[in-house]
């Protein structure tokens, strides 16, 4: 069974933009301070997290003209979503606030040269972020700076793309893409949103005093190594009903209860591992975030929309992961997600305040990141549900992988896997993986 894979070529777009200009809340809104959680100001989120959705043109939309209607959904939606118009202030403690000002967002009108057909049958990253997202000076620092911008990019075919970039520590991915659906029904007609923007991080506050009950190896002393990889090229994966059947048939028949997710990510964790070269007695990581709003009791509220996940570890030798077949590795990715409960996330929350919010570890880590539930795919603005939605990137992202969930040309729904390694690493890596799939 041959192994579909995308290589990386990015189309190189003509783009004409306008001036940025800042989209305020369309009615009057709330003044003061807002604390973010203690979840939120961990130094592993303080970064600018881009998005991008590609839209077909639609015989009902035409003559309505697409920049508009983003824009004035964006305004709406800040009504209910003020923060955003906001700007971080740093308090004690390296203490993130939202001053809420009202100040607004930064919103770019573009077009390019190019129809939708142009990004080839399947779109998958990396995309041209320097003309899709405009990077404004003076806008990726953490205080001060924009929580949010928005780039809306007309076609030649009558589609468009939506590219949009928010502050980490305001909302989680599933909190951004709460705002984006919001802002689908406002450009849709709605009067009030389906789901109401619910605040309280008052919830994910550090206890007084903190007491850490857990081991948290995910954020270990780095010791200041780094990964020296030289010449990244990423390619995408694609993982539809065949080839996950395929891998299943590497399951154990003892392990009867699994996930989409356990599999994958121990699969390609395990041919990552093999393909590195590394010593067996070295110790490897594998990172992933769990969704922990339904951890606490009673839940976080379903309007809840800053970050809520843990980042458990996986940590193991690699003679472990690649000496033992994909059951132990799925094993271990198991019971480390067990461990994921409302004490786990208190224990978090009273770490960072008494480590200094420390950053995750990242050395001889793989990052896996499950995108596929957190509605990118349901954001429809009139022109119905994008084509493509999922993380933007210019090009290979160290370390880390993103699940996407998509339909194909076929119209089967797949999963996209994006991995970056040096060049020799990825032929390994592609030789393990075909390996498995030729059932």
């Amino acid at each position: 069974m041959a192994l579909k894979e995308q290589k990386m070529s990015p189309l190189v777009l003509k783009v004409t933009r306008a001036e940025p200009v800042m989209v305020c809340p369309a009615q009057p809104t709330p003044r003061g301070l807002k604390m973010l959680s203690d979840i939120d100001d961990q130094e592993g989120l303080r970064f600018q997290m881009p998005g991008i959705m590609f839209y077909r043109g639609h015989p009902s939309m035409d003559g309505v003209d697409t920049v508009k209607v983003v824009k004035d959904a964006l305004a709406k939606a800040l009504v209910l979503y003020y923060p955003f118009a906001g700007r971080l202030v740093e308090g004690t403690n390296r203490k993130l606030v939202v001053d809420c000002t009202g100040e607004g967002v930064p919103f770019i009108e573009a077009e390019a040269n190019a129809s939708l057909e142009d990004f080839g049958d399947e779109i998958h990253p990396p995309f041209s972020l320097e003309d899709l997202l405009y990077d404004i000076p003076g806008t990726s620092e953490m205080i001060g700076t924009p929580l949010l911008i928005l780039q809306v990019t007309r076609l030649k075919c009558g589609g468009f793309i939506v590219a949009v970039r928010h502050n980490h520590t305001i909302a989680d991915g599933a909190g951004i893409m709460q705002l984006m659906n919001v802002m689908g029904e406002m450009g849709r007609g709605f009067t009030s949103p389906t789901t109401l923007p619910v605040w309280e991080r008052e919830r994910l506050f550090a206890r007084d005093p903190p007491r850490v009950t857990f081991n948290h190896r995910e954020y270990d002393d780095q010791h200041d190594n780094v990964n020296n990889y030289i010449g990244l090229v990423q390619q995408c994966f694609m993982f539809g009903s065949v080839q996950l059947t395929a891998l299943r048939s590497h399951v154990p028949s003892h392990i009867q209860k699994y996930s989409t997710f356990d599999l994958l990510s121990a699969t390609l964790w395990r041919c990552r591992t093999k393909s590195l070269g590394l010593k067996p007695d070295d110790e490897v990581r594998l990172l992933f975030s769990v969704n922990a709003r339904n951890k606490f009791d009673p839940p976080l509220a379903k309007g809840y929309y800053g970050n809520a996940c843990a980042f458990p570890t996986v940590c193991a030798k690699v003679g472990d992961i690649c000496d033992n077949q994909i059951g132990f590795v799925m094993e271990l990715i198991r019971k480390t997600k067990e461990e994921i409960n409302e004490e786990y996330m208190r224990s978090v929350m009273d770490f960072m305040v008494t480590k200094d919010r420390p950053h995750y570890i990242m050395y001889r880590t793989y990052d896996v990141s499950d995108l596929r539930h957190l509605g990118f795919a349901d954001v429809d603005f009139g022109w119905g549900k994008p084509v493509y939605g999922g993380p933007a990137s210019n090009g290979p992202v160290p370390d880390a992988s993103f699940f996407i969930s998509y339909n194909n040309k076929e119209g089967e729904r797949v999963i996209m896997v994006t991995i970056s390694l040096p060049p020799k690493e990825m032929e390994v890596f592609t030789k393990e993986l075909e390996g498995l799939l030729q059932v």
